[in-house]
């Protein structure tokens, strides 16, 4: 940078030295100089030529050596590594920022949701545990009393049996020493003696009876067997809870499907839906209950899912499930809780809670004028009246139903374990947006109405 201010100094230098000795050509010949005579600062000839020396030319450029060219060439390039890194880090920042606003929203839209998820799973986990540990222990401790009744009754047997044969022995023993003793009147004496003769024939005669006995014992037991499987299979015939009614899915199909018409029209932010199945075979997403409007054909819906049961609120994204809480050909009672406040929702089975999350469809409402099935569900197609009603046969449900009921609040605990008792009347508990026996059903593609 020296050099070239240098450089352009001696060019401005050289220009004005250049304007400030023009002469016109024909200056010597328009003016006549007058020379006064010498005195004694006269300069001669030969001293003003011994004065005159040579400049070098003011405009000529410099020569620049080797080492002028190869500084300026490092300050160059020393210029241009300076931009490149500011260029370079100017990138990088704003490359920084743009990254840094896009994981600031990545983590503002799903921080919450993956912290939410993560807590209602292990809710969900710690739930079913303690479930399945109370299951346990009531299943060891009805064991444990079952075994003390029959230790009991065995010990009570053995008791009786011992003290009778004591009473027998004692008797016979008196008997014989009082049969020896002088001053009994003979009619006495023969009386006694009949009476120690029967207890000789009882004694003698005991192993038989004690055969006979047991043959009847035998047979009771036999008879006693057969009554417990007839009451088994009439019950398996007999609907739960005092029901008078039931609805009997027999295949899998299509169109087999239950319309039922709501006692009145409802937009809630809570509802309870409890329903009694039999399901005659365990399979993948078999659909028991669905609620639908024109906005949503997933509002509610309970799914059998093997021997789990799920509850979605607002479509799957939303749902609560309960692990293990069917079997094949054994009746079952389910009741789903939901409520916007918090989006708690709840599953419970038989009466006790199995499941239980919070924020399920937080803050939503259900719409009215909607249509509850039974058996299936519309799915991404809503009821069309042009077309028939066709379904998919892979989500039919088969089995037996009844006592389904639907409100527009929050059941507790005690209503619902009334409702859930296997030889109570909870039947008799109706809903007041679907009540069973009262609200209008109508069972189509061979689903049958029994008693």
């Amino acid at each position: 940078m020296a050099s070239m201010s240098m450089w352009t100094f001696l060019q401005a230098m050289c220009l004005v030295a250049s304007l400030s000795m023009a002469v016109p050509e024909n200056y010597e010949d328009d003016i006549e100089v007058g020379f006064e005579p010498n005195y004694f600062n006269e300069i001669t000839e030969e001293d003003n030529m011994e004065d005159i020396t040579v400049s070098p030319e003011p405009c000529k450029s410099p020569a620049f050596t080797k080492w002028d060219k190869l500084f300026t060439m490092l300050e160059n390039s020393q210029m241009k590594e300076n931009m490149l890194l500011q260029y370079t880090d100017d990138i990088i920042k704003v490359e920084l920022q743009s990254l840094r606003g896009e994981m600031l929203q990545f983590v503002a839209q799903y921080g919450g949701s993956c912290a939410s998820a993560v807590e209602s799973l292990v809710r969900r986990a710690g739930t079913q545990t303690e479930t399945r540990l109370q299951n346990a222990l009531e299943r060891v401790r009805e064991v444990s009393a079952d075994q003390y009744r029959r230790h009991d009754t065995a010990l009570q047997q053995l008791l009786a049996g011992s003290v009778n044969q004591a009473a027998r022995l004692e008797r016979l023993e008196n008997g014989c020493v009082k049969w020896g003793g002088e001053g009994m009147p003979p009619q006495a004496k023969s009386i006694q003696t009949r009476h120690l003769m029967q207890e000789v024939i009882e004694t003698e005669n005991g192993d038989r009876l004690e055969k006979t006995l047991a043959t009847i014992s035998s047979e009771l037991q036999t008879i006693r067997e057969q009554l417990t499987l007839y009451t088994r299979s009439t019950f398996a015939n007999m609907l739960p809870s005092g029901c008078d009614t039931g609805l009997l899915f027999p295949t899998r199909s299509s169109t087999a499907h239950v319309e039922v018409s709501a006692k009145k029209t409802f937009q809630t932010n809570a509802v309870t839906i409890c329903l009694w199945v039999k399901p005659t075979q365990v399979l993948n997403k078999t659909v028991l209950f669905t609620y639908s409007t024109t906005g949503n054909a997933y509002e509610l819906q309970l799914v059998l899912n093997g021997q789990s049961v799920f509850f979605t609120v607002n479509g799957e994204a939303h749902l609560v499930e309960a692990s293990g809480a069917v079997q094949e050909s054994q009746w079952v009672h389910i009741c789903a809780v939901w409520s916007s406040q918090q989006g708690l929702a709840s599953l419970w089975v038989n009466g006790q809670q199995a499941a239980s999350s919070p924020g399920v469809a937080e803050g939503h409402e259900l719409r009215n004028k909607g249509s509850i099935l039974l058996g299936q569900e519309y799915g991404r197609h809503f009821r069309h009246f042009s077309k028939p009603d066709t379904f998919d046969a892979e989500q039919a449900f088969t089995g037996k139903m009844t006592g389904v009921n639907m409100w527009d609040h929050v059941l507790d605990s005690k209503e619902i374990s009334q409702q859930a008792r296997l030889d109570g009347s909870g039947c008799g508990i109706r809903g007041n947006v679907v009540a069973w026996a009262v609200s209008d059903i109508e069972p189509k593609g061979g689903v049958k109405l029994i008693y």
